[in-house]
C-alpha cells in the first residue's frame, strides 16, 4: 500500500480509469458554515490511498472537482451526508453519483445500532481501524504522518464494505431502497447547508 500526499489538488492523472472512488474529508469541526474542509482523501480500492491537503485560501482544486461530479464515476462514502454538503459549500459542487455505506449498514444491518466506520469495518471485513487522530488539527500546514496514515485508512476499505453490503441488501431486498436514498442524498446535503440541516421536511410537525 503506497499513500501519495498532495498539495492543493488532485494530480490529473491519479484515479484515471475508475469506475468507483471512495471518498472521505477532515475538516476543523462538524459544523456547517463555521468548520473549513482541510484534506479530501480518495482510494480507487487497489490499495493506494490519496491525500489532498486543500489550499483553504482558494480551493482551487479543478481535477478534484472534475472527480466528484463526473457521472462516470461512484463516490463511496461513509456518512457522505456530511462530505458532500462540505464539497458543495467550499467547493461549490453538488458530488454524485454516490453511495453512503453507513446508509447501506443502516438498511442491511437492523440487528444493531452500531453503523460507525470502525464498528462496520469490524464485523463485515474483519479489519479494526485506528481512530486516534479523529480529532487532530486537520488545519495545520504540515500534516504529520499518523494525520496521513489515518485519512488513508478511512478510505481503504469502503470498496469491500459496499460488496458486503450490497451483499445484505439483495438478501434483505433493500437494495432499490438504497438506490433511492444514494440518488437524494446530494439533495439532502444541499438541504443541510441551506439552513434545513436540523428539519425533518417529511416530518408531519
Amino acid at each position: 500500500m503506497t499513500t501519495f500526499l498532495h498539495k492543493g489538488d488532485l494530480p490529473a492523472d491519479a484515479l484515471a480509469g475508475a469506475e468507483a472512488v471512495a471518498i472521505d474529508s477532515e475538516t476543523m469541526g462538524l459544523r456547517l458554515g463555521r468548520d473549513p474542509l482541510c484534506v479530501v482523501q480518495l482510494s480507487d480500492g487497489k490499495g493506494d490511498a490519496h491525500v489532498v491537503q486543500l489550499d483553504r485560501a482558494t480551493y482551487d482544486c479543478p481535477n478534484l472537482k472534475r472527480l466528484l461530479t463526473d457521472p462516470a464515476v461512484t463516490k463511496l462514502f461513509h456518512f457522505g451526508r456530511f462530505d458532500i454538503a462540505m464539497f458543495w459549500l467550499h467547493l461549490g459542487v453538488v458530488t454524485a453519483p454516490v453511495y453512503c455505506t453507513k446508509i447501506a449498514s443502516k438498511l442491511a444491518r437492523t440487528y444493531t445500532d452500531r453503523h460507525g466506520l470502525k464498528d462496520v469495518t469490524r464485523e463485515l471485513i474483519g479489519v479494526d481501524l485506528s481512530k486516534a487522530q479523529q480529532s487532530s488539527d486537520w488545519g495545520q500546514a504540515k500534516l504529520s504522518d499518523d494525520q496521513v496514515a489515518y485519512a488513508a485508512s478511512d478510505v481503504l476499505h469502503l470498496h469491500a464494505l459496499r460488496a458486503r453490503l450490497d451483499e445484505m441488501l439483495v438478501r434483505e431486498d433493500r437494495d432499490g431502497l438504497a438506490r433511492a436514498c444514494f440518488e437524494f442524498l446530494p439533495h439532502r446535503a444541499v438541504l443541510d447547508v441551506r439552513g434545513w440541516e436540523d428539519i425533518d421536511i417529511f416530518a408531519h410537525a
